[in-house]
């Protein structure tokens, strides 16, 4: 004698005989379609957690193909690339082209990420385009050199170029760069902020 317990929909049925076998076949239905529909739940859901993750790496490469870049460009090519954070130092040694003394230039990336600012200047003797009025800053000496501090001039970029005996040399985040060795005389020194995607591209 057949006998089937059937579960459905949450309740126990008892079947004998041929209702027995209808019973089992009947429950093994619900049961099968209980599968395909959960089945078909954890498809949809795999999907949409796929897609959540692909929209989250997504968002997290442009997140960082935008970030601000403090850039250095000579000839064509990158010799730099550090990320702008606000108020990072860096400096520009060189010798004056006239006076043939050493010139030290510090500045910093405005906080705002659009360019920077030119904190205070130090050289050894006046020449044509070095700080010399009272409004550019605060003067003082300090032994045989003369120091402008507090000057806070913003240039959104700036373009400087390697000169004979001049030595130009950058400090950027720990590290030196002597332009004057790499390039030759008359080469072009762009430094300027951009988005990473665009120095990459540049």
């Amino acid at each position: 004698m057949a006998l089937a317990v059937v579960f459905l929909n949450g309740e126990v049925s008892v079947s004998q005989g041929r209702d027995a076998a209808c019973a089992g076949a009947h429950g093994a239905v619900e049961r099968s379609l209980f599968l395909i529909e959960d089945g078909d739940f954890l498809l949809r859901n795999a999907r949409i957690t796929i897609i959540l993750c692909l929209l989250g790496i997504g968002l997290g490469i442009l997140n960082v193909l935008g970030t601000p870049c403090f850039v250095v460009s000579a000839a064509g090519e990158r010799v730099a690339l550090v990320e702008a954070r606000p108020e990072l130092p860096f400096s520009i040694h060189f010798i004056h082209s006239v006076q043939k003394t050493p010139v030290l230039e510090n500045l910093e990336i405005r906080r705002e990420r659009d360019g920077f600012d030119l904190l205070s200047t130090k050289y050894q003797s006046f020449g044509v385009g070095l700080p010399f009025l009272a409004e550019e800053g605060d003067f003082r000496q300090e032994g045989d050199y003369y120091v402008f501090d507090h000057m806070h001039r913003h240039f959104p970029q700036l373009q400087l170029r390697t000169g004979v005996g001049t030595r130009l040399t950058l400090n950027i985040a720990g590290r030196e760069y002597r332009l004057y060795e790499q390039y030759a005389p008359g080469t072009r020194i762009d430094l300027y902020i951009a988005p990473l995607y665009r120095a990459l591209c540049r």
